[in-house]
């Protein structure tokens, strides 16, 4: 055998020592944001049945809960709200003292180190669990941009260090980029959910963000699984109205499409590994069907490898335990 000619690649895998040395993509707590849900009530820290280890959290749990978070190293937060009450227009959404307000105000307080990125969209606010204005059953698109303005407004001022729209209404980037800028707001960049796909990947966030439509489904404003070249229409239009970062949602079931948006644009860009892409990990970890760790911790270097620069998870916190070990 020793006249044939081939290259040895095993050569830079034989031991860790060695593959840690070549290793082209690395994952880093920096690149972690941590979604949490946050509740008007007091004393609550209920856990969700379809994420378990993910909770539902009053403003005085959140404090015990940041504290955690800051302790671990994970710099970068997502707030969702659930409010007490909702209705057709989602006024809880620009509330001044809406329960999302309040929570930044709170951890700005006691973490200021921690970036709030403060999810912009009316779904958890609005009584028919539509993203935007509801009449005869379809989500009217220029009617809601008013709404969304006043809501990325009413976060920036409450203390917000980024706000991410994620209602898929066209024209949103525009829309909120004018109402912070002539706010004052001129500093607060945008993390536009700029391709997001109607998935099914995103039943457990309903049940945590209890924002489930009653009426209908969200097909007719995001974007159909089948599509491509769609997610860079998409993109280009955020970016040209403003965009600073671009988000694709869910990560795992389209790493082509955050490879083709990193390859077609130089702002940074976001995954966002799922509700449904973490109840599945949990589940089949509980049933000891896999290894919880390493499947996790390979489908997040996948993201990077892809071309991703941030990491949206609820195993930020495992991970950043993992990452210290």
């Amino acid at each position: 055998m020793n006249d044939l000619e081939f290259k040895r690649h095993r050569r830079l895998r034989v031991n860790e020592s060695m593959r840690s040395l070549v290793r082209e993509t690395r994952l880093h707590k920096e690149d972690l944001i941590y979604p949490l849900f946050v509740v008007e009530e007091e004393n609550v820290k209920k856990e969700i049945p379809s994420m378990p280890g993910i909770y539902q959290l009053s403003l005085d749990h959140l404090v015990e809960e940041m504290k955690e978070v800051e302790a671990l190293g994970i710099k970068s937060v997502l707030l969702f709200g659930v409010p007490n009450e909702k209705d057709e227009q989602g006024t809880g959404a620009f509330h001044n003292h809406g329960i999302v307000q309040e929570a930044i105000r709170v951890i700005k307080k006691e973490t200021p180190s921690i970036m709030v990125i403060a999810d912009t969209c009316l779904c958890e606010y609005t009584s028919h669990g539509h993203c935007g204005v509801l009449e005869n059953g379809y989500v009217q698109n220029d009617p809601s941009l008013g709404l969304l303005v006043d809501t990325a407004v009413s976060q920036a001022k409450a203390g917000a260090d980024i706000i991410a729209p994620s209602n898929m209404m066209d024209g949103f980037v525009t829309a909120i980029r004018k109402g912070l800028d002539e706010a004052g707001y001129e500093n607060i960049p945008i993390m536009s959910y700029a391709v997001k796909y109607a998935s099914a990947f995103y039943g457990p966030f309903r049940d945590a963000a209890q924002s489930a439509p009653q009426e209908g489904d969200r097909k007719a404003y995001q974007m159909d699984p089948a599509n491509r070249l769609e997610a860079f229409r998409e993109a280009d239009s955020d970016v040209e109205e403003g965009a600073d970062f671009l988000i694709v949602k869910p990560a795992l079931s389209y790493l082509d499409i955050v490879r083709d948006i990193r390859n077609r644009h130089d702002v940074p860009v976001v995954a966002y590994n799922v509700s449904g892409e973490y109840s599945l990990v949990k589940g089949a970890a509980q049933h000891g069907w896999v290894d919880e760790k390493a499947i996790v911790m390979e489908k997040l270097l996948s993201m990077k490898r892809a071309g991703a620069d941030l990491i949206m998870t609820y195993f930020a916190k495992d991970v950043a335990k993992w990452l210290s070990e």
